[in-house]
């Protein structure tokens, strides 16, 4: 029986972050808007309305170019792709082919032996967006708000090997995407869109399987589930002395499989030729060299960052990078503990455990919560001065996270400051362990074990509130002088 290597390429459509749309100047902001209330003579096709090229949106374009270390191209040409569709007004879409805005990049990820993987970007190119089809009972409408969207297409080579390998591509590319602001890259909404071309082939060898294009993935986990079912699949196929088809497929979320939807197309279907309404475009290497200056310093460089001057793991540094607006709470967060005299570390410890935490809980993002920076920076102050417990600290950060308010104001309000006092803490010691004669005999038996046994007891008596360094002292004391 022969061993298989999956081979797996990715195209990704982002749609841009442009006040208007591609070639129009209908507004852009179209999701969740009234059916066909963004539109114009130019986006719904009609005689004689000609497109203008969006500047913002080649500008988007490059910066994504830039990031992702492409090739600027010094001319690039729009073309027009035909294929006949009801969400198509014009029957074709305008978009680029052989003269591509961005070409030759990469992205690079974590392996699974460890070790890096670059993942090679083939081209970077501009298009617009269809209409929206949508289907009811024996009939289908059409929304023309999202016709003519500026849309990015990202294609890679086939360079990814398994799906976890396209899962962390995505993602990477993702955090691009939005550290840039170029778009919200908000699968669920559409936003971002991609599509998976999949093969299989002997391994060691060199030639490609038969390549089958898998298409309905709205999220990470379904493109991670949907290759995992498409590449046992065509294993089958293979090792029962079949022949993999070239067809286009489509992930059913529901029963957990791809279904075939149609044959695949090539390129030589589109019928491609340069758009006669758009001239080409000059793009000059000082527009360039003037996108590149004002980029953003991006996930990976943040992330190197944040080890290199914060001290931060290299595992916490990459959770807290992935998205810009958890780096941007984090950094500031970490500026605050600073003022406070709080090491970087812990702060992003908080931020990667208990936050994260409530964050998963609630389903919420970063900014959709009641904790600031500062409200953090303080609450950890609360712990690291032994004011609070870690334990009612982590209390007092779900009261922020739900309700807001400052957590010295909530630790004054609900008595929750820390006991510390020696002489007062020693008393409650002395009767807790006069009130466990057999267990402070097995502890002095040797079972010193049961000393945090003890801590836990003192802890109870006082509702958390003991300082456990100082209870600890106090019960190794008081147990030693009985004996």
């Amino acid at each position: 029986m022969s061993a298989y290597q999956a081979v797996i390429g990715m195209e990704v459509h982002a749609q841009l972050q442009t006040r208007s749309k591609m070639f129009c100047g209908c507004d852009a902001k179209a999701f969740g808007a009234a059916p066909n209330t963004h539109t114009c003579p130019v986006c719904l096709a009609l005689p004689g309305a000609l497109p203008v090229i969006n500047r913002r949106a080649v500008e988007q374009a490059i910066m994504v170019g830039l990031a992702l270390h492409c090739r600027i191209a010094e001319t690039a040409v729009f073309s027009r792709k035909n294929y006949f569709y009801p969400d198509l007004p014009k029957a074709y879409q305008i978009s680029m082919y052989d003269f591509p805005l961005c070409r030759q990049g990469y992205v690079e990820i974590g392996g699974a032996d460890g070790q890096r993987r670059r993942i090679r970007i083939r081209r970077v190119h501009l298009e617009e967006d269809t209409a929206k089809l949508i289907h009811g009972g024996d009939h289908s409408l059409v929304d023309f708000n999202r016709a003519g969207l500026p849309l990015i297409e990202i294609v890679t080579e086939p360079d990814i090997r398994t799906p976890e390998e396209a899962r962390q591509y995505l993602i990477k590319l993702r955090a691009i995407l939005r550290t840039l602001g170029v778009s919200t890259a908000d699968m669920e909404k559409g936003a971002m869109r991609c599509e998976a071309n999949v093969s299989l082939r002997p391994v060691g060898r060199e030639e490609m399987g038969v390549k089958v294009e898998v298409k309905n993935l709205n999220s990470f986990r379904s493109v991670k589930q949907a290759l995992e079912y498409e590449i046992a699949r065509q294993r089958r196929v293979l090792e029962a002395g079949g022949r993999v088809r070239q067809v286009t497929m489509g992930w059913d979320e529901r029963h957990g499989r791809t279904v075939e939807q149609r044959s695949k197309e090539t390129a030589e279907d589109y019928r491609y030729f340069p758009e006669p309404d758009l001239p080409p475009l000059h793009i000059s290497s000082a527009w360039v060299e003037e996108i590149a200056a004002a980029l953003p310093e991006l996930p990976e460089e943040r992330q190197a960052r944040f080890v290199r001057d914060y001290g931060l793991a290299p595992t916490d540094a990459a959770v807290l990078t992935t998205e810009r607006e958890v780096a941007d709470f984090t950094e500031e967060a970490i500026k605050a503990g600073r003022r406070r005299g709080i090491a970087p570390r812990v702060i992003g410890n908080w931020v990667v455990g208990d936050l994260f935490r409530l964050l998963r809980a609630a389903g919420a993002d970063i900014e959709a919560q009641q904790v600031t920076p500062d409200a953090l920076a303080e609450l950890v102050d609360l712990v690291e001065r032994g004011i609070i417990t870690a334990n009612s600290g982590r209390k007092v950060l779900e009261e922020v996270f739900a309700h807001g308010g400052s957590p010295e104001e909530i630790v004054r309000a609900r008595g929750l400051a820390q006991i510390s006092d020696a002489d007062a803490l020693g008393r409650i010691v002395a009767e807790v362990v006069a009130a466990h004669p057999e267990e402070a005999d097995r502890y002095r038996g040797g079972k010193e074990s049961l000393l945090q046994w003890f801590v836990g007891q003192v802890m109870r008596a006082t509702r958390g509130k003991a300082n456990p360094q100082i209870v600890k002292s106090l019960l190794r004391e008081e147990l030693d002088r009985r004996r």
